[in-house]
């Protein structure tokens, strides 16, 4: 099958993409309790690219719930730390295997060019599992020597034990999500934690798609629950639930700031990594030439949509006309296209919703 572009699409991505996409809840493809769906977005074309499970508190409570049992009783609690990680460095080596089929998702849903996708986003996931999958034996307590005044000559035991925390809702946004959900799931998976993890609803067919490698590499039901839906209702839920350990969180200081709120019931442990106005700040005693480059990939690259891109750009007076100009004939020679077209040098934003936000800013700016 040929995409809008002409390029031939991989055979196992058509296939994926034609088929309702349902969530992974302990081990099992299932639908939503509701039976509802939403759609996911091609951003190259507007036009519906798959069907997705929607998720919500009802099925979070089915996943939470599968996620204690692997925790509580299954076995991935008696499992060493070795085979875990040889699970985790199998599922590295099965991502390999499917780069291309992951990196025609991945710029499918996103709208990043695949050229990207290809060399870098799958690739990367790849080899941070690998990374991840050596941690799982390298993670060790200590012991503490004590010397307390009021009690001379006594010898104490004191010590300190690693453990994994428990279950973790993981919460990824739609800027890398087949990375987002690597970084996510490999630590966690190598410290012996069970996990539910919900992909953006603009970007949840990598997500999904990793899902069933991991299944294939021999992961234990309920280790990893994939439920895809709102954050309004499915992240909400995840990060209010009284049973979730800890919420790892990639998004806005907005929402950030609502899951710190709902984490607070059971004092559950939390990380954000939120958005920021990160500045590059160029002096006159620098490479310029070096510089210009680096600002312009640091507000350009994966289309501006990172963490931590280049948005705000202080030099110095005597090299200000210089960087800016060479900022801007940096930016000229950018191809916009459809992210399957070779020729791409930058994608579409991801969805409408965002171009209406950088519209916004850039206006009010």
């Amino acid at each position: 099958m040929s995409s809008a572009s002409g390029v031939q699409l991989d055979t196992r991505v058509t296939e994926f993409v034609a088929r309702p996409r349902t969530m992974l809840i302990n081990g099992e493809w299932v639908p939503a309790a509701s039976g509802k769906t939403f759609a996911s977005y091609n951003p190259a074309t507007g036009q519906v690219l798959a069907d997705v499970a929607e998720g919500d508190a009802e099925d979070i409570n089915r996943a939470v719930a599968a996620a204690r049992a692997a925790f509580d009783t299954g076995p991935w609690r008696k499992m060493t730390a070795s085979e875990r990680g040889r699970l985790i460095w199998k599922l590295g080596d099965l991502l390999d295997q499917h780069t291309q089929e992951f990196a025609e998702l991945e710029t499918l849903d996103n709208g990043k060019p695949l050229t990207i996708s290809r060399a870098a986003d799958v690739p990367l996931a790849a080899e941070l599992f690998r990374y991840m999958a050596g941690w799982a034996t390298k993670l060790e307590g200590s012991t503490i020597p004590l010397s307390v005044p009021y009690t001379p000559g006594a010898v104490y035991h004191a010590y300190t034990v690693r453990e994994p925390i428990g279950v973790v809702g993981q919460i990824i946004p739609w800027n890398f999500p087949l990375l987002m959900a690597a970084w996510k799931l490999g630590p966690a998976l190598a410290t012996g934690c069970t996990i539910v993890l919900k992909p953006a609803e603009q970007t949840p067919l990598t997500a999904l798609r990793l899902g069933e490698l991991m299944l294939e590499a021999g992961f234990p039901p309920g280790v990893i629950n994939i439920v895809p839906g709102f954050g309004e209702t499915a992240g909400a839920a995840l990060a209010a639930h009284p049973d979730v350990d800890k919420v790892a969180f990639t998004g806005s200081t907005e929402v950030g700031r609502l899951i710190v709120h709902a984490a607070a019931g059971n004092l559950k442990k939390v990380t954000l990594e939120l958005g920021g106005k990160s500045p590059n700040v160029v002096f006159a005693d620098s490479n310029v030439d070096q510089a210009i480059a680096g600002a312009a990939s640091a507000i350009f690259f994966n289309h501006g949509q990172c963490c931590c891109a280049g948005s705000r750009l202080f030099v110095e007076k005597s090299i200000f006309d210089r960087v800016v100009e060479g900022v801007s004939e940096a930016a000229s020679k950018i191809k916009v296209g459809p992210g399957l077209d070779p020729s791409t040098d930058m994608g579409p934003l991801v969805s409408e919703e965002q171009m209406n936000r950088v519209c916004g800013f850039i206006e009010s700016g």
